[in-house]
């Protein structure tokens, strides 16, 4: 059975720039308005791509501080020295170069959002000095003896699971803590059906409008293409893939083979040309069979370990039941791991 699919969010909607209709966008959407409906700290993880950025931005606006700013900051891009008065701001000739005083990030903020993107590259001395803030939402502008107190909500992202981080000794764990008051995972595009076609399909709307260019289609072979793809930059690589066939287009119509001519207008369904004999598989076509071999022998492999058992096989991989049976049913493997379920003796998990 296909998962239901989400209907479509008004346009005014602060979570309509998150698009997507299947049942892991539409739990997503329900996620972030929970979060959205309270003033704690929270957290966004997600792959390189994904939309935290969005995420973060639906839940400000669709918030009680939509009011007010929403003040993103990369703290990849945070000068370790600096880091108090880029955060906390500085008076006139606190430090070299302090020509003026400067009110800083936080002060900006005031009355609405923090977001600190790229929380995972803060050194560790920065994430002392930004503990210190979250303790009390009080703080000292650098060369300034008076401490002022904030009134903002704190999103943080990072595209690598902190609780990892924390493991390796990489990340402050009562950090950690103060910033994981709420938390939500961001779903890879792989795992979000019929999403990636959905989005190249806006993704061409929205840059017909902007090079004012006559509208375009995805060749249908192409749409089924998307779907099947891995897309380990998540949306941010498909928007960029999309960017490039449809500027380098000629016709109306674009198709995913490298190389292969754009299908004519009119064109019937899966009438592209396919590779000439002899030719390599393009860079995607290799990476995506290679993707799909992994995935096949990884599976059948790990149901082996667990004699079939999918519940035991999932947590073995480290995914949930239903995103990993439905890996299964991908590559044709869910009869049998049924089967061998059937099998199995009784009270096994």
């Amino acid at each position: 059975m296909s998962e239901p699919v989400a209907a479509p969010l008004p346009a005014d909607d602060p979570y309509a720039q998150i698009f997507g209709a299947c049942a892991a966008h539409a739990r997503l959407i329900d996620q972030l308005r929970r979060i959205a409906a309270s003033d704690a700290p929270a957290l966004i993880e997600g792959e390189t791509g994904s939309g935290k950025e969005l995420a973060a931005r639906a839940i400000h606006y669709g918030g009680a501080r939509r009011g007010g700013p929403f003040v993103p900051v990369n703290c990849g891009a945070l000068p370790d020295t600096l880091v108090e008065a880029e955060l906390f701001g500085h008076a006139r000739g606190a430090f070299t170069d302090a020509h003026a005083a400067r009110s800083g990030l936080v002060a900006e903020a005031a009355g609405g959002t923090l977001f600190l993107d790229e929380i995972d590259a803060l050194s560790p001395k920065a994430q002392v000095t930004l503990l210190r803030f979250l303790q009390d939402q009080c703080y000292r502008p650098v060369g300034t003896p008076r401490e002022r107190r904030s009134d903002l909500r704190l999103l943080a992202a990072s595209n690598r699971p902190l609780q990892a981080l924390v493991h390796a000794r990489e990340f402050r764990a009562d950090l950690m803590y103060r910033l994981n008051i709420l938390h939500v995972v961001l779903p890879p595009l792989r795992e979000r059906a019929g999403d990636a076609a959905l989005l190249a399909q806006r993704f061409v709307e929205m840059f017909a409008a902007k090079y004012r260019q006559p509208p375009k289609t995805l060749h249908p072979d192409t749409l089924r293409w998307l779907d099947a793809q891995p897309w380990p930059g998540n949306v941010r690589e498909l928007e960029n893939w999309v960017h490039r066939r449809f500027l380098m287009c000629s016709g109306t119509c674009i198709a995913h083979a490298d190389g292969a001519p754009d299908a004519p207008a009119g064109a019937a369904p899966g009438s592209t040309q396919g590779p000439r004999p002899g030719a390599p598989a393009s860079f995607q076509q290799a990476k995506a069979e290679a993707l799909r071999a992994f995935e096949c022998d990884y599976l059948a492999h790990v149901l082996a370990l667990t004699q079939g058992n999918v519940t035991r096989a999932a947590h073995l991989a480290g995914k949930e039941r239903r995103a990993f049976g439905k890996l299964l049913k991908k590559h044709g493997l869910a009869a049998r791991a049924q089967a061998a379920e059937a099998g199995a003796p009784p009270g096994r998990a």
